[in-house]
Parts: C-alpha cells; sequence; structure tokens
C-alpha cells in the first residue's frame, strides 16, 4: 500500500481511538494487514525505474499522505490533536521506514534485510489500475468506518 494509505489509516485510528497503547499495536498491525490486500504502490516495478525515479515518487507519496491526513482531521476529524495523528500515521507506516535504508541506501545487512523481508511476506501487489483502485476502495473504507462508528 501507498505510504498515502497507511497515513490515512493511521489518522482514522488516532481520530478514533485515543489511548496510545490500544492505537499504536493497531497501527502497526494494520500496515501489514493493508499490504497483505491486494494494491499497487511506489515500490511496484521498482526494478525498471531508476533509483531516483523511485525515491521521488516515495518521497512525494510521504508528503501526499502527511497532506491528505491533515484535510482528513479538519474535514472529518477536527478533534483529533495532530501531533497524536503524526505520531499514528509514523506508526502504521514504520514498517516502510524501517525498509528504507535497504532499499534506498544498499544498506542490505541485518536489521534491514529482515525488515524487509518480513515485508515481502505481506506484501500483495497488483498493478494498475486495479491495485490503485483497490487501495481507494480500502482506504475509503476505512474512513467510511470511522465516520459512522
Amino acid at each position: 500500500m501507498t505510504a498515502t494509505g497507511h497515513a490515512i489509516i493511521g489518522t482514522v485510528i488516532a481520530a478514533k481511538i485515543g489511548d496510545p497503547l490500544l492505537a499504536a499495536p493497531l497501527a502497526l498491525a494494520s500496515h501489514f494487514l493493508a499490504d497483505a490486500l491486494p494494491h499497487w504502490d511506489t515500490g511496484y516495478h521498482r526494478e525498471q525505474k531508476s533509483k531516483t525515479k523511485f525515491f521521488i515518487q516515495s518521497v512525494a507519496d510521504v508528503a501526499v499522505g502527511f497532506a491528505a491526513s491533515y484535510a482528513l482531521i479538519v474535514a472529518f476529524f477536527p478533534g483529533t490533536n495532530l501531533a497524536y495523528a503524526f505520531f499514528m500515521i509514523l506508526v502504521a507506516q514504520a514498517p516502510d521506514w524501517l525498509t528504507a535504508p535497504y532499499l534506498f541506501l544498499d544498506m542490505k545487512f541485518a536489521p534491514f534485510s529482515w525488515f524487509y523481508k518480513t515485508q515481502k511476506l505481506f506484501d500483495t501487489h497488483l498493478g494498475m489500475p486495479w491495485g490503485f483502485i483497490n487501495q481507494v476502495a480500502i482506504v475509503s473504507s476505512v474512513i467510511i468506518f470511522g465516520r459512522v462508528f
């Protein structure tokens, strides 16, 4: 799933669960659950991209994720503490952050190789357009669930 998708899920968790002892493990688990569903992300076919292109796409994805999360808080969850939401976003994205040295800095040794291999166990890629459509449907469902309950 894109960093944007993980950020939005983390935002909804922050908005709905005020106890960080419950929210943080849920945000972390949400990462693996979301990645297990067929999706597209910036790492799809990364072997066919230059490292620079992959990096720029990934940074843009992170930026869009933070902007979308802020907009979501303003529009739908205005009582949510921004610092708390930021923390939950980072927790929801943490497995990807922990693989960044492996992917971008060629640190292909422990512990980064462990994080990468663990991530790959859960990652289910799906090409465009269906991988993106699936992701929009998943994230939209999480937002709707957060609004209704």
